[in-house]
């Protein structure tokens, strides 16, 4: 089961794919995550990068984040993630972009996020994401990425330098402020 821990829709249950194909973030590692970035926000944009269940987007707006962008390339969880935002009343504040990463990476606009996380297969790891995120994230704007805890993405990518990085077992979080 996967809930949103705190805000205004703490405790709703969100639906979560079967199988292993998607592997939504603990709500522990969610917390731990919430904790360092601070408890609540003040409006701004959140990006969502392999999105999945849309856990952490829909934590972000639970906790005061005006609106969220997730994208998501497979379309049955793509439609699980619409369907999480409309249980949580947010169908209006949610856009799902249903396709790969690069390509909608590409089409968002620039500075626009004060927040983003990137959540990508570990095999895969969250560096070219960050990498694309520089552009996308206002001046002092924060990105979440993670990772392989064995396998941590460097220190600084472009406008991004690491604030902060934690391993929760095998999951790797790390934290980074756009200059």
């Amino acid at each position: 089961m996967t809930r949103i821990i705190a805000g205004t829709a703490r405790g709703r249950r969100l639906a979560v794919p079967k199988g292993q194909g998607t592997r939504p973030t603990s709500d522990k590692v969610r917390g731990a995550v919430f904790n360092l970035l601070g408890q609540f926000f003040d409006g701004g944009d959140v990006l969502d990068l392999y999105a999945g269940t849309g856990a952490l987007a829909l934590e972000a707006l639970s906790r005061g984040c005006a609106r969220a962008v997730c994208v998501e390339a497979d379309r049955p969880t793509a439609e699980l993630l619409r369907r999480n935002a409309e249980t949580c009343g947010w169908a209006d504040r949610v856009e799902v972009v249903r396709g790969r990463v690069p390509e909608a990476l590409a089409r968002l606009a620039p500075g626009r996020f004060a927040l983003a996380f990137v959540d990508p297969p570990y095999a895969e790891g969250p560096d070219a994401a960050l990498a694309a995120l520089g552009a996308l994230l206002a001046p002092g704007g924060r990105a979440v990425a993670e990772h392989d805890a064995r396998r941590p993405p460097v220190d600084r990518i472009g406008p991004l330098s690491l604030a902060d990085r934690r391993t929760y077992g095998g999951t790797g979080i790390s934290i980074y402020q756009r200059d």
